[in-house]
């Protein structure tokens, strides 16, 4: 976030406790020592709708859910306001704003703190929904996410804030960026695919018992890169999603639909398998 605040002073950050207090998680510490008030702005959760409002008039805001549970408390701004927005004008107005922050389970908290948003938000049109698994991952999206003029849902993970990652020297450069759409293979397998996204992507790399497993790391959840996951499928005839959201409904349920249409589906040597954790 910092080296597109310093490149683009379009850019700016707002939501609930950002400002001196750096947020809940410290992902803002220093930007409001070196970008004032008015591009690191405190706002109530409510507050959405000034970000809406001012992507409309050609600013880009970041804004961040201390959760992604409070977003429910701007639910309509995201989805009736930023979402639909392009469509419903033609075309004519775009609304560049991100909205980011920790989603899914974590520690010490209760079941309205714990939920997974990712099949929430990616059901919606005109939502972009994107989710980073590790440094690297978090630093090429969320580059991408402000550059593009759509509003973009970016579901981090409050577990993975503390974890220390390598991050490639490539991943350094101020001009890293991960694109829309791609997804990553975090580790070439030919027993069985393994599609993931967020923190238990790091659990599917975690396999044993002499098992070859091809990891896909999604990225992007929309828009989806089922081309990679078909061509793995057909190289491994196996399928397992991994998420950390509730069984119904969710993005694996999505993926499975997707390849028994698709022309993977005659490569399944057995049906696909949907693991939760919740």
């Amino acid at each position: 976030m910092d080296e597109e605040l310093e490149r683009d002073e379009k850019v700016f950050l707002l939501s609930e406790e950002v400002a001196q207090y750096a947020g809940a998680y410290k992902v803002s510490r220093g930007l409001w020592k070196k970008y004032g008030d008015k591009r690191i702005i405190d706002t109530p959760m409510s507050g959405m709708g000034i970000a809406v409002g001012a992507a409309m008039a050609g600013l880009q805001p970041i804004c961040e859910f201390m959760t992604f549970n409070f977003s429910m408390q701007a639910i309509d701004q995201v989805i009736n306001s930023a979402a639909k927005t392009y469509c419903m004008s033609a075309g004519l107005q775009p609304v560049p704003i991100v909205f980011r922050g920790p989603n899914g389970a974590s520690a010490g908290v209760a079941a309205h703190h714990s939920q997974c948003f990712a099949a929430w938000y990616w059901h919606c049109p005109g939502l972009k929904v994107v989710s980073p698994c590790n440094s690297e991952d978090a630093k090429g999206l969320i580059k991408s996410v402000i550059c593009d003029d759509n509003p973009v849902v970016m579901l981090e993970n409050e577990l993975v804030y503390g974890v220390a990652f390598e991050l490639p020297t490539e991943a350094q450069s101020k001009d890293f960026l991960i694109p829309f759409g791609k997804a990553k293979i975090e580790r070439q397998g030919t027993h069985i695919t393994v599609v993931a996204h967020s923190r238990p992507v790091g659990h599917c790399l975690l396999s044993k018992e002499g098992i070859e497993c091809e990891v896909i790391n999604l990225c992007t959840i929309r828009p989806m890169d089922i081309e990679a996951i078909e061509a793995s499928v057909m190289k491994t005839n196996h399928l397992v999603t991994v998420e950390g959201g509730w069984p119904q409904f969710g993005v694996g349920a999505e993926i499975c639909a997707r390849i028994m249409e698709g022309r993977a589906f005659n490569f399944l040597d057995v049906p696909a398998v949907l693991c939760h954790w919740c």
